[in-house]
């Protein structure tokens, strides 16, 4: 459960540090091109999801976004497939390459943002949210949502696989869907 408190428990002081950390403003190009060569220790030009957690605990030096294994591996999914690769060598779809590691930074943050909520929502740590914790977390998810009337059809709506459960990824779907925004985070333009 240690892991699971620590999550959990992001201080402003957390997510000035996390956005400070994430230089992925237009205007922070110098700064992202340096960050990918760190995060490139091959220096192929290419980032592989490996090189990509390596570099959360080597680089960020932020142990939040490291322990946030799902928030890491959507931003990676998202950011590697969001342009078609022009390298001649056949290996950049499978990767994240420069001009897509902006994107991944944005989506790093985002997906951290809708981690956080998970995990204040997935009260027993078990990596999933029951309905019981769905129906326990109404008051706190209308803060991040709006208004959500029945609470069991939501729940319903979210668990698309029918597991009885919600998964990182429905909850990312519909907290997308949603504009979920936490209360209590530095969103970039307030920093």
């Amino acid at each position: 459960k240690q892991w699971y408190q620590r999550r959990v428990a992001i201080t402003a002081g957390d997510w000035a540090e996390i956005n400070a950390k994430l230089p992925y403003a237009r205007k922070d190009k110098a700064a992202r091109k340096k960050m990918f060569s760190e995060f490139d220790p091959n220096g192929n030009g290419i980032l592989s999801l490996a090189e990509v957690d390596k570099a959360m605990r080597d680089v960020l030096k932020v142990d939040e976004l490291f322990d946030a294994k799902p928030a890491i591996m959507r931003a990676f999914q998202i950011a590697k497939n969001c342009t078609k690769s022009t390298r001649s060598d056949g290996h950049g779809d499978d990767y994240i390459e420069f001009r897509e590691f902006r994107y991944f930074l944005l989506s790093l943050r985002q997906y951290f943002e809708y981690f956080v909520a998970f995990s204040r929502t997935d009260t027993d740590g078990d990596k999933r949210i029951d309905l019981k914790e769905f129906i326990a977390a109404k008051d706190m998810m209308e803060i991040w949502v709006g208004a959500i009337g029945d609470m069991e059809g939501e729940f319903k709506k979210i668990d698309t696989n029918n597991g009885g459960w919600i998964l990182f990824d429905e909850f990312c779907k519909w907290a997308i869907k949603k504009n979920l925004d936490l209360e209590d985070d530095i969103d970039a333009d307030e920093a």
